[in-house]
């Protein structure tokens, strides 16, 4: 039996789709949003999401 998910050239990020981020950016000034830029201070996801994008958008 295969456990392992289907192998995909593109690489996926929670980060895309999260409902928290999209939230945060619609009203930038609320608590949500505070949090969530406390929270992308130190989360290695985050990090690792804004590193595939600058490696997406260089010629």
């Amino acid at each position: 039996m295969n456990t392992q998910p289907p192998a995909s050239n593109q690489k996926t990020f929670a980060c895309e789709t999260c409902a928290v981020r999209l939230r945060a950016e619609a009203s930038p000034k609320s608590f949500l949003a505070r949090l969530w830029r406390w929270h992308t201070g130190w989360c290695p996801g985050w990090k690792a999401y804004q590193k595939h994008l600058a490696t997406q958008t260089k010629p």
